[in-house]
């Protein structure tokens, strides 16, 4: 779905108090003068080079997704803090991506500009030459889990030999399960794993097309409380972060415009700690559940967090990557060791203020 947004200034519930952006992002979220301060000096890092003024930006279109694996985009295309922001001199357009695999398919097509994924579908992506930069961490889930009918009695991992299995492959739930089966004594060619859409695997499962699903909230979440499945194997620890990642040409030619973005995603963390019961309406009206399974999704979903790409995230995919070579998703490990160390541009989340 694409949703092109006439840009309009908006007059929502405001930001609740307490939380203050850095001075260089709030001239760039109130359409101020950007790149200078009151003393004409240089802005914050990554503005130097393109400060537009509020009637000159680099671009006059901006491209960007949306998901409901990623609540905070979702409340910055709801509130309108990037179209606020830039005015009326840049057209946004929202596309909504399904899945990880999906976001980094519009990345690398050019059709968005920012994209959000799980960390180790980025990890991907880079590595099989996706020229993608993460510049913000949004939050840190338990999104997956591995899930069985109510009725199943399969009661561990290891009962997973000769099954089948659903999974999206190029998405976290995916690289969730093989870290599942490896910590199990199993691998990939143990079971059966069916390439399908997060909703699709949901329906392969309550229809009995499948044994189990490696799945995704809010998907999850809703399955559980509509359908009576059951998470057979949790491990937070195996989920990734969550990643907002930009075209390296995006980063080059507009980093203005990258910067109002993850101003804007900062300015949605705060409001979304601030209103849980707003986020989990507006996450469940995009993803068409009941809000009770919404706040559960939530739940497991941590935004208070750095949201400055680094060395816990790389701590994490340095795990994920040796499972990328070892089923073929990458060829070879030195992709993934380049991969890691120039996937992250930390200016952006830098000059921003998470708190």
């Amino acid at each position: 779905m694409t949703i092109r947004t006439s840009p309009t200034h908006r007059t929502r519930a405001s930001f609740a108090g307490g939380i203050a952006l850095a001075a260089a992002s709030a001239l760039l979220l109130t359409g101020c003068v950007a790149g200078e301060d009151a003393n004409g000096d240089a802005a914050a890092a990554g503005a130097d080079d393109a400060a537009p003024s509020s009637s000159e930006w680099s671009s006059d279109t901006l491209n960007i997704d949306f998901a409901t694996y990623n609540p905070l985009s979702l409340i910055v295309k709801d509130q309108g803090f990037i179209e606020d922001a830039l005015g009326d001199d840049v057209d946004v357009t929202w596309t909504q991506s399904a899945g990880s695999n999906k976001a980094n398919e519009l990345l690398r097509a050019g059709a968005v500009d920012v994209g959000s994924t799980a960390g180790s579908a980025a990890l991907l992506a880079r590595s099989n030459g996706s020229p993608i930069k993460t510049i913000d961490v949004y939050s840190q889930p338990e999104w997956s889990a591995l899930v069985v009918p109510g009725d199943s009695d399969i009661t561990d991992v290891a009962d997973l030999k000769g099954k089948t299995i659903a999974a999206t492959t190029g998405t976290d739930p995916y690289f969730f399960l093989l870290q599942a089966l490896d910590e199990a004594g199993l691998s990939k060619s143990d079971v059966t794993i069916q390439n399908l859409q997060h909703a699709d695997g949901r329906a392969a499962l309550e229809n009995g097309s499948v044994d189990a699903w490696s799945g995704l909230d809010p998907i999850m979440a809703a399955s559980e409380a509509q359908s009576g499945t059951k998470l057979l194997y949790r491990n937070v620890d195996f989920n990734t972060y969550g990643f907002l990642n930009a075209t390296e040409s995006f980063v080059t030619e507009s980093p203005d415009l990258a910067q109002v973005v993850v101003d804007s995603y900062e300015k949605a963390r705060a409001w979304a700690e601030d209103n849980p019961s707003e986020t989990a309406d507006i996450l469940a009206g995009v993803a068409s559940i009941d809000p009770a399974v919404a706040t559960s999704v939530l739940e497991r979903t941590h935004f208070d967090i750095d949201p400055v790409p680094g060395d816990d995230q790389a701590a994490v995919l340095e795990k994920v990557a040796p499972i990328l070579v070892e089923s073929g998703d990458v060829a070879s490990q030195g992709a993934v060791d380049d991969a890691l160390d120039t996937l992250f541009d930390d200016q952006f989340a830098t000059a921003a203020d998470p708190s």
